[in-house]
């Protein structure tokens, strides 16, 4: 949010420089992000002063330049060749001396410098309207009033303004401070405590009146709910025109661009009071009748942007006396019932709308207008009907006209202020230091809290109706602290604290595993807990009804909560890949959420991404692509050095891998890792293969904290391992696999294992080949040759008879 210095200077005669006054308003919870200079003209005229033509000849060398010389109101006149046709001898014209930087229609500077002109020296620059930035007009120089002293810097005749606006950055909770009077307001507060004491300023509005009643409008609320006060009034015989100077240049300081003198004085009493309003022509408004109501979900409307909008139910509307739509309430106008430069009476509109009404509108129409950002954090009711005053007679000002009819305040239930209990002992307690009463009393007193009962155990207080945060006893000491000074809380050098033994510390263990991924070439993520809630469509596993929803979501992207880190970590996938980073590793150490009939889960994992090659490009190194053996590896040894070992692998039931396995250790599952399904990089725009491990990182720390070490007896007999290359059908899973080498023998085969996965060019099209490992051991015997060769023909002939399987 912007601030205009000089803006905030009428309300407050404040003359501190702008950085000491950016740091009170930071000190205040108005944090200032950054101060920025404006000039209302680039440049503010510096070095243009006014001249006198005191001759003017022909150039000897050029047809279409003059030769002057020109009194700078220094004694000493000097010669400017000037190519405009209007230059005449005794003019009054605006000079660019020797050193002076002028600006071009894109901004850019350029210095006047002494020179010559086909032969003739010139000293100087005589300027039109354009070139000074003043106007649009390149006829020929700009000719001034003939009163004006030579010598005369010209940004005094111009009247140039340079300002300093501060750049704040406004949390959600304050919305008092969302104009230039409530950062006036606070900053005020502030001052007192620097026993700096400076009235508030308020625009007057003593001199409303009524001129005649001879535009009538009747309106009618009928959700008083979502619009608790709406008021109105019509003003008739203006004339739409281009704003005065001084509001032009209030508006372009914060960064608006003017309309016309109607809508800018909107947007300028929005700015200057934090009330947003709205003009109607209206000649527009059907019936001289306002219904403020909800329209029936698909109704079609189009807004100012030109674009046409479905409306929902539930937005609140602003219609005329056919009940047809003019204005999505609070949000954004409509096409049909603007201000044009033709409209010569008005209905202005001032209202107060429920916060959350507006935010749910403005969210499901993807719109965030000014309007809208102030009506959603909440607005000052008791503020509407002053605000229309102010409005129409800074209307009345600039655009001409009269008041045409008595104010229409629609306001059944009054909203009414706060009460609470501020108790001195708790307000210490809280704060760790014993603030005096009196300062205490005077901080109040310049919020504007009342005080309804005085004790000497505390204070009943009236908070007021703009404060809408403070609701609670904590809030007001919140408030009293902050104008008080965080920085002013002594506290004491002594340092109390309590240590926990623990055994097992979780975060020692995080560190082990991040050090170890990093040594590896992973990088660490953080992604964002909030996205997108289509993306439980891409697993079978994942419910639509396990969603923890955001009431309010910021966007459609960010509407509830992941119930896996798979999704958020392939984004960070194609936002490198988009970028020319295609070999990747990355870590997330996160939660996932989910909601169940029992409550709420949250579960933290730890996932794992590899793409691309496993080493960075060298002259020196052969590149290798990453592959599922690469992967399960790293989380091999990454288990081992948690003292995690004699893994259990099996099928991976996850339904995004197209090639997983799980390792658990007994009946403990630790982590599921494959190759990611194409169907699914596919609705990231991923091209290349993507592998990815998933830890149940709670499980990792139930079995890798234990110091308990359970022991059996070592087999007597020795194991066997033996291999098969199988070229398969790509649809062909390792689960089952998995589920007919165990069908085939079940007494001394042991473990299956995929360890790698290869589908490239030199296969036959849709085949792939799997590396499968097979553990054989007999606990009473040494195996043969003869039975070890028995049980792999066994196995092989089971895989062609049942998958089509072939060795290589």
């Amino acid at each position: 949010m912007k601030i205009s210095y000089n803006w905030l200077k009428q309300f407050l005669k404040v003359d501190w420089e702008a950085e000491k006054t950016g740091e009170l308003l930071t000190d205040l919870g108005l944090e200032v992000e950054g101060i920025e200079t404006v000039e209302s003209v680039k440049g503010s005229l510096e070095g243009i002063v006014i001249g006198k033509v005191l001759t003017c000849v022909q150039h000897p060398n050029a047809d279409r330049l003059k030769v002057t010389t020109v009194d700078l109101g220094n004694g000493e006149p000097v010669q400017i060749v000037c190519g405009a046709p209007n230059v005449a001898v005794g003019q009054t014209v605006p000079v660019a001396t020797i050193g002076t930087t002028l600006y071009d229609d894109k901004g850019e500077g350029f210095v006047i410098k002494k020179g010559k002109i086909r032969g003739e020296e010139s000293h100087g620059m005589i300027c039109a309207e354009d070139e000074l930035g003043l106007g649009t007009s390149h006829d020929g120089i700009m000719v001034l009033d003939d009163a004006l002293v030579a010598g005369t810097a010209a940004a005094k005749v111009f009247n140039i303004e340079k300002d300093e606006v501060f750049e704040i950055g406004l949390t959600p909770n304050r919305a008092d401070g969302m104009s230039h009077y409530g950062v006036a307001r606070d900053l005020r507060a502030g001052l007192m405590q620097q026993n700096v004491s400076l009235e508030l300023i308020s625009p007057s509005v003593s001199d409303f009146h009524v001129d005649d009643r001879t535009l009538k409008f009747d309106v009618v609320v009928d959700d008083t709910e979502k619009a608790p006060r709406y008021v109105g009034v019509t003003i008739s015989d203006i004339t739409v025109k281009d704003s005065p100077e001084w509001i032009q240049n209030r508006l372009k300081a914060i960064g608006l661009t003017p309309i016309n003198n109607i809508v800018d004085v909107t947007n300028y009493v929005l700015h200057e009071l934090g009330q947003p309003l709205h003009a109607f022509d209206a000649a527009k408004v059907k019936g001289n009748k306002v219904i403020v109501k909800t329209l029936p979900t698909g109704t079609k409307f189009t807004t100012l942007d030109g674009i046409e909008r479905e409306l929902h139910e539930e937005d609140l509307m602003i219609c005329n006396g056919n009940e047809e739509p003019m204005c999505i309430a609070g949000v954004f106008g409509g096409i049909e019932s603007g201000v044009t430069n033709n409209t010569t009476s008005i209905f202005l509109e001032s209202a107060y709308f429920s916060p959350v009404s507006i935010r749910k509108t403005a969210k499901r129409h993807g719109l965030n207008t000014d309007a809208s950002f102030r009506f959603e954090r909440g607005i000052d009711p008791n503020f509407t009907k002053y605000a229309l005053k102010r409005a129409a007679n800074l209307i009345l000002e600039v655009a001409g006209g009269k008041v045409s009819s008595e104010i229409v305040d629609m306001y059944p239930t009054k909203i009414e202020d706060h009460q609470v209990y501020l108790s001195y002992e708790k307000m210490n307690r809280l704060i760790g230091a014993e603030i005096p009463k009196e300062t205490v009393k005077n901080i109040l007193a310049s919020l504007d809290i009342k005080f309804n009962s005085v004790t000497e155990g505390g204070i009943g207080l009236t908070i007021p109706s703009y404060r809408v945060d403070v609701t609670r006893e904590a809030d007001v000491i919140e408030e009293i602290l902050r104008v008080y000074g965080y920085n002013n809380v002594e506290f004491s050098h002594k340092l109390n604290t309590s240590i926990s033994f623990s055994e097992f510390n979780e975060v020692k263990v995080e560190n082990i595993v991040a050090n170890q991924l990093i040594s590896q070439g992973f990088n660490e993520t953080m992604a964002n807990s909030l996205t997108k809630a289509e993306y439980v469509s891409l697993s079978e596993m994942l419910n639509e009804e396990n969603n923890v929803a955001m009431l309010n979501p910021l966007s459609n992207d960010l509407g509830v909560m992941r119930q896996s880190l798979l999704f958020s970590g392939l984004e960070s996938v194609i936002y490198n890949i988009n970028r020319k980073n295609n070999s990747l590793k990355f870590f997330e150490f996160g939660k996932t959420y989910h909601k169940f009939e029992s409550g709420y889960s949250e579960q933290k994992h730890l996932t794992l991404f590899v793409t691309g090659n496993r080493t960075k490009e060298s002259w020196n190194i052969a590149q290798k692509p990453s592959d599922f053996f690469y992967l399960k590896g790293i989380v091999t040894i990454l288990l081992q050095r948690l003292g995690i070992q004699n893994l259990k692998t099996t099928p991976t039931k996850n339904d995004v891998f197209s090639e997983g396995i799980t390792l658990s250790l007994g009946k403990i599952k630790l982590v599921d890792l494959g190759v990611v399904k194409r169907a699914v990089l596919k609705e990231f725009g991923i091209k290349q293969e993507v592998l990815f491990a998933d830890f149940n990182w709670e499980n990792v720390l139930k079995v890798g904290g234990k110091s308990q070490v359970k022991i059996s007896e070592l087999p007597k007999f020795p194991a066997v391992k033996r291999d098969f290359a199988l070229m398969l059908d790509k649809e062909i899973t390792f689960t089952e696999i998995y589920n007919l080498a165990f069908q085939a023998e079940k007494n001394l085969l042991k473990e299956v294992d995929l360890f790698d996965v290869y589908e490239g060019s030199k296969l036959e099209k849709g085949k792939k080949s799997y590396a499968v490992s097979f553990l054989l051991q007999d606990e009473k015997q040494t195996l043969t040759d003869k039975q070890i060769d028995k049980i792999m023909q066994k196995l092989q002939n089971t895989f062609e008879k049942n998958v089509g399987a072939t060795l290589r």
